[in-house]
């Protein structure tokens, strides 16, 4: 067997270790792989882990930054770390279980049952068309029983989630759309099936499996536009540091975080995660707090300095005294700040969820009326039943099941083209209500850039040579300013933590970093040799579409706020630039969610738009939300629409396709009430057969459609 069977980071493992590569192991270890970007660290890491006694296997995932290792012993994840680390590529233990990584076994079952009643409707489908033209005798009743045979396991297996929420909602003493539903497919069946033993005429095992088929469309598009939200909470949590490094006596220990106690010391090396709140006692570093605040730039910190959980140590190793543990961190506050704001806006009742709870108890009824009214008139059961039948199918809420899902599709896909993408299925309904928008600044309106003109030629090309491999957010701000610049050639360049970037240049040395490291003042400056150094100045830069953005939402009717952690002066100057007049600067998380719910007090329906962890408790807390691609995990997850692309353009037509869709969901709701107005005293004089009223509602199905996509031309 030649190499070119495997996958690309199969290739080149050493001999006996491709047999070792088919086993998965008895257990598994997630980790995280934040520094990987490409094949090669693909091969490296797994061929790394490879090596390591007990492991069976080891899988990366490129896109999702993380590595499956199988174990057939017990293996420690920091073993591993080390392991990774000592080669040279960052790891960091993953908690996939509070990631939600479970599959959509949901989905997929609706997928398997919606494809199961569409091939059986297509063969039932031709035998009723030759009962329909006209067979007689033996072989009509032979299609009839054929008719039966696929109809039955069809039923039985495909409208199972109709028949299960019915049920459950009959045991809670309610009713909703799935109880008039099962008994529509049940009864329909039954007559069918009895016509079929007794020899009748007719059966209606078509209009109850096209039935199915067009509400599983429904219940499958509905499921589909709702399974992309995930909890904020959980992806907030999922930050929490598992095991801590703790110091005891001079003694390193790793220790699960529920071990901790206050008082303890706990190390925290470059590039981890702080665990708890506390005191720096020893080290210097930089600290990115974007968490607490949204901005990009980094905190010195050093002995004596004050840090939060959540933080993220950038540069040297710091020990820290935990002042809180446990429930009590600021990390944990948030998770349960944006549990709450997520139980808040999770009461919305969707506008299908309002006309269930009136329409049930109408359609049953109805069905009850007919059966009582034509068993006084005629007598005859089987006729009376066969009426009721017809009245349950010819209500039934296949088109208003769609109503709302046919649109919500149609409306996302447009949306998805101009790059937006919806994740949460009562979004559109919601956006649709939005009055009011909090912008968040930085990341979001705006970008950390620095300027070049103030630099010549040659310290333009040091500078970027210096900083565009470097991880510091300073430096890829300065390193996507110099774009288009021809890099130097540069030799040993090194990290200094909490400093800045050293090189070796043409026979001297080149730094780039912070004053006080360069002997210079405040703020960053690049130094070549003996040189006087020179200081690069960042700014802020207007996000591209930013100033159309917040021009065409003004236009649209929408007030417009800006909240930021950033101080006044920078928060008010953006303002200005975008004619805001409401804003607030210097903000924490609990500030802005406090911000949303103020405007949400007096009555206004607020568009969140943020993208920092600093932001998901506000994102969660308002009636909608929408982040950019490039923001962190947890405010994705807390949005209702994340951004694919880096200009904010796109946002424009946000509130206008949402009006669109609302308008076409009400329009729908309309000709579903038109039909059942016209067809409900047809089905009740008994001129329609459950045949003709599978019929009927199918094309009132197939009209809701056709209005829904009416959404992809102009608005």
């Amino acid at each position: 067997m030649s190499d070119a069977t495997f996958c690309p980071a199969c290739i080149g493992l050493p001999e006996g270790q491709l047999e070792k590569a088919a086993s998965n192991g008895t257990a598994q270890i997630v980790l995280s792989l934040p520094g990987i970007h490409c094949v090669a660290c693909i091969n490296g890491v797994e061929r790394v882990l490879r090596d390591v006694e007990g492991v069976a296997n080891a899988r990366v995932n490129l896109s999702m930054r993380r590595v499956t290792v199988g174990t057939d012993q017990p293996i420690a994840p920091e073993d591993l770390i080390d392991t990774l680390e000592m080669a040279g590529f960052e790891a960091r233990v993953l908690d996939t279980s509070l990631l939600g990584a479970e599959t959509d076994t949901y989905g997929r079952g609706l997928m398997t049952r919606l494809a199961v009643s569409g091939f059986a409707n297509m063969n039932i489908m031709l035998l009723s068309v030759a009962v329909w033209s006209g067979a007689i005798g033996a072989t009509m009743h032979m299609f009839h029983w054929i008719t039966a045979i696929i109809a039955i396991p069809t039923l039985f297996y495909s409208a199972q989630p109709f028949f299960e929420s019915g049920w459950r909602s009959l045991k809670a003493y309610r009713l909703n759309m799935d109880v008039p539903i099962s008994l529509a497919i049940l009864l329909a069946s039954g007559i069918s099936l009895y016509e079929t033993l007794y020899g009748g005429r007719h059966s209606y095992f078509d209009a109850a499996v096209t039935l199915t088929f067009f509400l599983l469309i429904g219940r499958y598009l509905d499921h589909r536009s709702r399974k992309a939200a995930a909890s904020a909470a959980a992806q907030l949590s999922a930050l929490e540091v598992p095991r801590v490094m703790r110091v005891r006596d001079g003694v390193r220990q790793m220790v699960n975080f529920a071990d901790l106690a206050i008082g303890d010391l706990v190390q925290v090396l470059p590039g981890g995660r702080i665990p708890v709140d506390g005191t720096i006692t020893e080290g210097t570093s930089q600290i990115d707090r974007s968490l607490l605040t949204g901005e990009s730039r980094l905190s010195t910190a050093s002995a004596g300095t004050t840090v939060t959980a959540g933080e993220v140590n950038m540069t040297g190793p710091l020990t820290i005294r935990a002042t809180t543990v446990g429930a009590d961190t600021t990390l944990r506050k948030m998770v349960t700040m944006v549990d709450e704001a997520e139980a808040t806006r999770n009461r919305y009742t969707a506008i299908a969820d309002k006309a269930a709870a009136l329409y049930a108890p109408v359609v049953h009824l109805l069905a009850l009326f007919a059966f009582a009214g034509w068993m006084l008139y005629s007598g005859d059961f089987r006729l009376s039943l066969n009426i009721a039948v017809a009245v349950l199918i010819i209500t039934c809420p296949c088109a208003m099941g769609l109503a709302v899902p046919a649109v919500s599709t149609t409306a996302a896909g447009r949306l998805f083209r101009a790059g937006l993408l919806v994740k949460d299925g009562t979004a559109l309904e919601r956006l649709a209500e939005v009055d009011t928008v909090v912008f968040d600044k930085t990341g979001t309106l705006t970008l950390p850039a620095a300027a070049r003109d103030t630099l010549d030629a040659e310290t333009q090309s040091i500078a970027l040579a210096l900083t565009q491999n470097a991880t510091h957010p300073v430096s890829q701000a300065i390193a996507a300013s110099l774009q288009g610049v021809t890099p130097a050639k540069l030799r040993d360049q090194q990290e200094h933590a909490g400093k800045g970037l050293s090189a070796h240049y043409q026979g001297q040395t080149v730094q780039l970093g912070s004053g006080a490291w360069l002997g210079a003042g405040k703020g960053t400056y690049i130094k070549i040799g003996d040189r006087t150094p020179q200081k690069i100045t960042l700014r802020s830069e207007l996000r591209d579409g930013a100033q159309a953005l917040v021009q065409g939402w003004q236009k649209a009717g929408l007030t417009i706020h800006l909240v930021s952690g950033d101080d006044a002066d920078e928060t008010a100057r953006i303002a200005r630039m975008l004619h805001i007049t409401s804003w607030q600067a210097e903000t924490t998380p609990a500030d802005k969610i406090a911000y949303i719910n103020d405007l949400s007090s007096r009555g206004a329906k607020v568009l969140m738009v943020g993208d920092g962890l600093n932001d998901t408790g506000a994102l969660a807390a308002a009636y909608a939300s929408v982040s950019p691609a490039t923001a962190a995990d947890a405010s994705r997850a807390a949005s209702d629409i994340v951004l694919l692309n880096d200009s904010l353009t796109p946002l424009i037509e946000l509130p206008l396709v949402a009006r669109a869709a609302r308008a076409r969901i009400k329009e729908n709701f309309a000709l579903s009430t038109l039909y059942n107005i016209i067809a409900v005293p047809i089905a009740l004089a008994g001129f329609a057969t459950p045949l003709i009223a599978s019929i009927a509602m199918s094309a009132s199905s197939i009209t809701v459609l056709l209005n829904a996509l009416r959404l992809k031309g102009k608005l």
